[in-house]
Parts: C-alpha cells; structure tokens; sequence
C-alpha cells in the first residue's frame, strides 16, 4: 500500500483544544472587566488555538515550500517538527501558561518521506495536495476557537452578544 507522510493528529489536537478549561462569562460591572479580558487571552483554550494558529500557518508556509520544490533534484520535503504535537499537548494538559508560551512550531525535513522519483525528491504532488486541504480545514477550526474568544471579549466590554 502506498504510505503517506506522518500528519500531525488532527483529531487530537481539537480534543486537547476543546478539553481546555473554558471561562464562564457572566455580565460584569466595568471594574471587574479588565480581569475578565486577561483571563480570556490566558485560558488555556484561546492561546492554546493561537499557537496551533501559528503552527498551521507555518506548516501552510511548509507545503507551499515544497509544491514549489517539486520538480528540484534531491529535494526533501519539510513540514512541521513531530515533536511540536507531544510539547503543545504537554503543555495544554498543565493548563497553559508558562508552558504554552515557551511551545513552538518549527519546521525540520521529513525524515518518513522517501523519493519516488530517480531524481531523489521526497515530495509527491498528491500527498502536498491532501496536506494543503487537511491543513486549510484546521486553520479554519482554529481561526473559529480564536474568533469565539474574541466575542466573549466583546461580550464583556460592551455587555452584548
């Protein structure tokens, strides 16, 4: 059967974003708004889909790189350090914060891809097409857990929805 390249979990990384602990919003007099508007921007869940942000821009950057190496002789294709998934989720599970901060997407070379090709490029037209749609549809997700935090800022600054 054909293998594909190692792709970052999906799933788990939205189970990991939507198990952060969330922050009820009740209606606050203004004094006590500033507070809410930190916590907002420090939950776990709203820096947590800023930095997967991060990391999907970055890997978009990634495809991009190697759609336009399709055709370079010994070209190995790059996306997003493996590694980047066991820190985010680490650093979820202890609630955010400090560790979330110190979290980031880099890229290394696919280490998994093999060339099939004489010329020894590891990118496949197919598979970078795949990743490109799975890659756009959770920078989506993530654009919508980033957005949902920003109405409940909404919510607490003017008092409507």
């Amino acid at each position: 059967g054909k293998v594909f390249p190692t792709q970052p979990d999906f799933h788990l990384q939205i189970d990991i974003l939507l198990s952060a602990p969330r922050l009820a919003l009740p209606l606050l007099c203004s004094s006590q708004r500033t507070k809410m508007v930190d916590a907002i921007f420090n939950q776990a869940g709203y820096a947590g889909a800023k930095k997967m942000l991060d990391a999907t821009v970055l890997r978009h950057s990634a495809i991009a790189q190697n759609l336009a190496n399709l055709e370079t002789p010994n070209y190995r294709r790059v996306d997003l350090n493996p590694s980047f998934q066991a820190e985010f989720a680490k650093a979820i599970k202890s609630d955010g914060g400090v560790d979330l901060a110190r979290v980031q997407p880099t890229l290394m070379e696919d280490m998994n891809a093999v060339a099939s090709t004489r010329d020894g490029n590891t990118v496949r037209l197919e598979d970078e097409m795949l990743n490109l749609s799975q890659n756009t549809l959770q920078h989506g997700f993530e654009i919508q857990m980033v957005s949902g935090a920003l109405l409940k800022l909404r919510l607490a600054i003017t008092g409507k929805a």
